[in-house]
């Protein structure tokens, strides 16, 4: 059976053209290249497709390996075989050889270089839900790649104030025009870190509310936590386990401002005083409610 692994570490056919497999290996080094990408599989399968690049980009070299398969390199008696004693695997981006030409021309117009293109470079700020209500100035330290004399590819850090808008919602993006790559635009997402109190749906904010059962069975006003401090919430009398109580514009602020609101949790006390279980005795003795009365009970 015909050898196709080199193909396959490329992700081509047999039958690709010259252009197709540099293209194949210019996507694989933008994905793969250790400099831009940590991850020990990544760094195997950039190891394969530079392998694979350095053999298919030479018509002479993959008409070997079109013949002979993994063999191709092997000795043999044509007196015609060229054999090629120049680098073989090396990772280092030799500007004078088509491999250095095509990183120059990727890495170059990328990260640095003349002629390099303007890129939008894309990071992300988590914030916690106050700063959404106040607005907050914060730092970020970046990482861009370039390209040095030598032809590799470092990493080179930054930094970029941002100011963080009143009413910014997780998930929304941030456009710091020219502050991308070569003068690119930064392109920031907005992202919440998990607050212990509030949930988050749209502009809208949810809090579990502890109630005692007296405060559920009598109603009564408690106080209610919310972003800005905290506010007085009246608890209807007889009010049920998992009730939801809607504070108006106490959300996410905006033109329009979300709602702020409870879901009521019932917990009874850790420990009941003797005084206590006498009150819940006598309510037990002078009350008929059966709430298992419609499960034939």
């Amino acid at each position: 059976m015909t050898d196709t692994s080199l193909y396959q570490a490329l992700g081509v056919p047999k039958d690709a053209s010259a252009d197709d497999i540099k293209r194949a290996y210019r996507k694989m080094a933008r994905k793969y290249h250790p400099d831009v990408n940590t991850d020990l599989e990544a760094d195997a399968k950039f190891k394969a497709a530079s392998a694979a690049y350095d053999v298919l980009r030479d018509p002479e070299k993959r008409a070997a390996y079109d013949r002979y398969g993994a063999d191709w390199d092997q000795p043999r008696p044509e007196a015609d075989q060229r054999r090629d004693t120049g680098r073989q695997g090396g990772f280092g981006f030799d500007e004078s050889d088509l491999e250095g030409d095509m990183f120059r021309d990727f890495f170059g117009q990328r990260f640095g270089g003349g002629g390099r293109m303007k890129r939008d470079q894309h990071a992300v700020v988590e914030i916690a839900l106050e700063d959404a209500f106040t607005g907050a100035k914060k730092t970020l330290t970046l990482q861009s790649p370039t390209i040095d004399a030598t032809g590799h590819v470092t990493m080179q850090t930054r930094r970029v104030d941002l100011s963080i808008p009143k009413g910014v919602l997780p998930g929304q993006q941030l456009r710091l025009r020219g502050q991308g790559d070569a003068g690119g635009d930064l392109l920031i997402e907005v992202a919440f870190q998990p607050h212990p109190v509030y949930n988050i749906e749209g502009r809208d904010l949810y809090v579990t509310l502890p109630v005692t059962p007296w405060e559920a069975a009598l109603g009564g006003k408690v106080k209610m936590p919310t972003p800005t401090g905290p506010v007085d919430l009246n608890i209807p009398a007889n009010a049920r386990q998992g009730q939801k109580l809607r504070l108006r514009g106490r959300g996410m602020p905006a033109a329009r401002n979300g709602d702020l609101y409870a879901i009521l949790q019932i917990v009874n006390p850790p420990k009941l005083s003797a005084e206590a279980r006498d009150l819940y005795q006598q309510l037990a003795r002078t009350q008929s409610f059966n709430p298992r009365s419609k499960l034939g009970v």
